[in-house]
């Protein structure tokens, strides 16, 4: 059952990076920034479900908050590119968030 959660947990990051460059670089089309969101549900459904059959562990609970807030700034990102505002130092930030999740969930940090 872990490696099933951990499967589609990977898989949903990656492909939720993806849409988001997608989405980002071609603002006026929606599909992808759908399929993004859904993507987001499924790596936080599958999140959740690692948690719970690990026991809540508190560096992953602290991974789980800095997803949402990657989550958070995807979207905020995508909001002011649509609407033409300078959104660099988000971006910056996003960059930086998605790193330490990546790093903390591999267990390099």
């Amino acid at each position: 059952m872990m490696n099933m959660l951990q499967g589609m947990h990977e898989g949903s990051w990656f492909l939720l990076v993806i849409f988001f460059f997608i989405s980002y670089f071609a603002p006026k089309q929606k599909i992808t920034l759908m399929i993004m969101r859904l993507f987001a549900v499924l790596m936080l459904i599958s999140g959740i479900g690692m948690l719970a059959s690990l026991g809540f562990p508190l560096l992953y609970i602290f991974k789980g908050v800095l997803a949402l807030i990657a989550i958070a700034l995807m979207e905020i990102t995508i909001a002011g590119k649509k609407r033409g505002e300078a959104r660099a130092g988000l971006t910056g930030l996003l960059v930086i968030v998605l790193i330490i999740i990546v790093l903390l969930g591999y267990g390099v940090i």
